[in-house]
């Protein structure tokens, strides 16, 4: 495998540092943007930003030239998400262009991807995948929202919570139990609500981030491709599609880290000499950069593996392989990367002026978007079939 960038990739990640490092490179701008407002209606994004990733072709940059987008592939869009996550930029890009825009690219019919994809690669729209309910864990299928059909008219009722940026979002593509049919077992739908037939209550995140509960009743919905269509494997794969990609963007995140402990070991004083003056210090990060170098050969591997899937038509068993075992690796690296962080800086990490109490915060956001490390240890454990039980006292 080639891990390095050819020169159209080094020039779009150049393009995308210089637009977001110009908007977050000073941590005070990330504050303002994400602060809350009164009541609670705020997108919780520079939504100016949003247009001008647009126009710089981000936001299409998945989908196929002919729904509105650029055609390009997963290490292009690694290397987006890398460039966001080492600024701890808040605009949506892996939930609305990654996670919901690769469900109406995956199962959209021609028209509905052209209408929706268009809108979001130009900017004027902001979709949301709603998946995650109320005291269920990390699945592809939808247990407590129904679908109801009557004729050729669908409609959903149940709670979707969290959902990612739900409240601020245009559309929504919410997962729903099918209706019960003689012929199959009730398999998970997608439907595409307009944001405002919802009732949407939102809210802030522990980095800062939106999130929100919403709520169907009897709502009115546009089934995703082939209506009644069970999409339980297509949704399976782009989270496994998204997971790859937060992995692409937590790297960034623990690659902001490391230098910045390093260089506050290298400039705060300790009993009159700076604090990497301590072999014990230094030792600890050094242990951080094996972690970060871990985290970024897994996070490659993985991004390749996903790249040759979708060149050679796809194989969603190799793309769920290496978004498990990228994602343990990930969770261990940052959570490892983040602790030492704080601790290596002392008191003033986890103040809220100071950034690497967030990024922190934002790591752990990550690891519980789409599935924790113990999730993924415990689904790689269990696809080892090819050794029989061990009998220690044989």
């Amino acid at each position: 495998m080639d891990f390095l960038y050819d020169d159209e990739q080094d020039a779009l990640r150049d393009a995308v540092k210089g637009l977001v490092g110009k908007a977050y490179g000073d941590y005070e701008n990330r504050r303002r943007t994400v602060a809350p407002a009164e009541g609670g209606s705020d997108p919780g994004f520079d939504e100016k930003l949003w247009v001008r990733m647009a126009e710089m072709g981000l936001l299409g940059l998945p989908f196929a030239e002919e729904d509105g987008g650029v055609g390009a592939g997963p290490v292009e869009i690694g290397i987006v998400c890398q460039e966001l996550g080492r600024v701890l930029a808040p605009e949506p890009y892996l939930t609305s262009v990654v996670l919901a825009g690769g469900l109406i690219s995956a199962c959209g019919t021609a028209e509905q991807r052209q209408e929706l994809l268009g809108a979001l690669s130009a900017g004027e729209s902001v979709p949301a995948f709603a998946h995650n309910e109320p005291g269920r864990g990390w699945t592809p299928t939808a247990d407590q929202v129904e679908a109801s059909q009557d004729g050729d008219s669908w409609t959903i009722s149940g709670v979707k919570e969290p959902v990612a940026h739900g409240a601020r979002a245009d559309v929504l593509v919410v997962s729903a139990k099918l209706p019960a049919s003689d012929s199959a077992e009730r398999g998970t739908g997608l439907f595409v609500v307009d944001g405002s037939d919802a009732d949407r209550t939102g809210y802030a995140t522990y980095d800062g981030t939106r999130t929100a509960r919403v709520s169907f009743d009897a709502t009115a919905a546009t089934p995703l491709g082939e209506p009644g269509a069970d999409l339980t494997s297509s949704i399976s794969t782009v989270q496994d599609i998204t997971r790859v990609m937060a992995a692409n963007q937590a790297l960034g995140a623990m690659q902001f880290l490391l230098p910045t402990t390093c260089d506050y070991l290298r400039s705060r004083k300790q009993f009159g000499v700076p604090l990497s003056s301590f072999q014990t210090l230094t030792f600890r990060a050094a242990d951080m950069y094996v972690s970060l170098q871990l985290a970024h050969s897994m996070v490659d591997w993985a991004t390749l593996v996903v790249a040759r899937a979708a060149n050679d038509g796809g194989d969603p068993a190799a793309v769920a392989d290496a978004a498990r075992r990228v994602s343990l690796q990930v969770s261990r690296s940052g959570r490892h990367i983040g602790q030492e962080a704080i601790q290596l800086h002392g008191g003033i990490a986890m103040t809220m002026e100071y950034s690497v109490g967030m990024y922190t915060a934002h790591l752990t956001a990550l690891d519980h978007l789409l599935g924790d490390g113990g999730h993924h240890l415990r689904e790689l454990a269990g696809a080892v079939t090819t050794y029989g039980a061990l009998d220690p006292l044989g």
